[in-house]
């Protein structure tokens, strides 16, 4: 199995570590507030799906650019459709001025 990392071009996936399911979104305490959060909290840190199909997860590509990345696999034939930057993480930032 072959990942295409956006910043190295396609690699064996040995280089990459599965980091899991990024679908699952964090509930934000400070708009939320109560016990209805802690549940919601819950179930975003205990419970995921177990998809038989396409889902988006994220991988850590650690033996070449390590950045963060999000992919869109098919989970019955192990097949990659899309990888991305994941947002905000690693190489996915933009370079500052003068870095």
């Amino acid at each position: 199995m072959r990942i295409a990392c956006p910043f190295c071009g396609e690699r064996e996936n040995g280089e990459f570590t599965y980091l899991g399911d990024a679908s699952p979104k964090r509930p934000n305490f400070a708009i939320d507030g109560g016990e209805v959060v802690e549940d919601a909290f819950y179930d975003y840190v205990y419970l995921r799906d177990n998809v038989a199909g396409v889902m988006r997860e994220y991988w850590y590509h650690g033996g070449g650019c390590r950045s963060w990345l999000v992919a869109e696999r098919n989970t019955v034939t192990h097949e990659f459709i899309s990888v991305k930057a994941a947002p905000g993480a690693g190489a996915a930032k933009p370079a500052q001025a003068g870095e």
